[in-house]
């Protein structure tokens, strides 16, 4: 066999092996070497980690699986109950790895800006140290573009956006101090192609990616780094809580329990493999999800093409991946 021959079948080869990833993976192909072959879980030991967004959800589950390999945690929301609800779940899970001196409840309401660096003051008073800051407080949307109050888009502006951007500048500016950190995103595939009916939402989570991806770039030389998580529709509760078209509204509806959707533990997984080997965007869902997601991003003519022969209503059902 010829060497030209050689090429061209590890080439096929190489295809092929992409397209299995792609047809049977959760995760674009980075994220996925590192969670079968180097995940370093194990690295988050003594680690300080705030999470806020931290009472349900993906935030939830990122502390739960944190307090398993040992993390020390700072858990914020506006719902102090439920804090203290996760706080006892991680002791649990910890087996006694952590205490509940290893563990801070900070309730917040991430919108009151004013209010941040008090707050962050409280953490490093605890603490001693912040080692990573996980942003994961948010809210999606449901609503036709046109009938969207722009009140909407503020609130969500104020809540996916601004507060994100203003915490993590304390932090950024703290880690400048200390000569390391870490800002983590909790972004979307939204934040990478725009969904119909979730226009607000889309904005924002392209806001995150131009804001943090300028930050990554400016850090590039430093001991600072930013991860980027964009995952796909997850089980939670999500979509109940959703901004609509009108101001103060929320969408009230749930999802399915037979969508095919990933479940939060499993988003929370990836999410901390790609935490702890400092990746710089990583990709997280079902199936069709990451070969639509690839197919925009790196063949754009050819996605417009598809949408205008499929329509929104495919791309609607995708969306929500029911």
């Amino acid at each position: 066999m010829s060497f030209l021959s050689l090429i061209g079948l590890f080439v096929v080869l190489k295809l092929f092996v992409y397209l299995a990833l792609f047809l049977t993976g959760d995760t674009d192909l980075e994220l996925w070497w590192y969670d079968k072959f180097k995940n370093n879980l194990g690295s988050f030991k003594d680690k300080v980690v705030w999470i806020t967004g931290a009472s349900s959800g993906i935030g939830e589950q990122i502390a739960l699986n944190l307090s398993k390999h040992g993390a020390k945690l700072i858990l914020s929301a506006r719902s102090q109950d439920k804090l203290y609800h996760v706080k006892n779940r991680c002791i649990e899970l910890s087996e006694g790895k952590l205490t509940a001196n290893d563990i801070l409840v900070l309730p917040m309401d991430v919108t009151h800006i004013a209010k941040h660096l008090s707050f962050f003051d409280n953490v490093i008073n605890h603490f001693g140290k912040l080692d990573i800051l996980v942003n994961n407080a948010g809210r999606s949307q449901r609503a036709v573009w046109e009938d969207i109050e722009l009140g909407v888009d503020r609130e969500a502006f104020e809540l996916n956006v601004f507060s994100t951007v203003n915490l993590s500048r304390i932090a950024v500016k703290y880690f400048n101090q200390v000569g390391r950190g870490q800002i983590v995103i909790t972004s979307s595939i939204a934040g990478i192609i725009p969904a119909p009916f979730s226009a607000s939402y889309n904005a924002t989570k392209h806001a995150l990616h131009g804001y943090f991806g300028a930050l990554r770039r400016e850090k590039v030389h430093t001991n600072i780094h930013v991860t980027i998580l964009c995952p796909g529709p997850v089980f939670s509760n999500f979509l109940k809580e959703s901004f609509t078209a009108r101001h103060g509204d929320k969408y009230g509806l749930t999802h399915s329990p037979t969508d095919n959707r990933m479940s939060a533990e499993r988003c929370a997984h990836l999410s901390c493999v790609a935490i702890a080997n400092k990746l710089k965007e990583s990709w997280m869902a079902k199936f069709p999800i990451l070969p639509i997601t690839y197919l925009t991003v790196y063949y754009p003519v050819i996605s417009y093409k598809l949408y205008e022969l499929y329509g929104y209503k495919i791309a609607q059902k995708l969306r929500d991946n029911q």
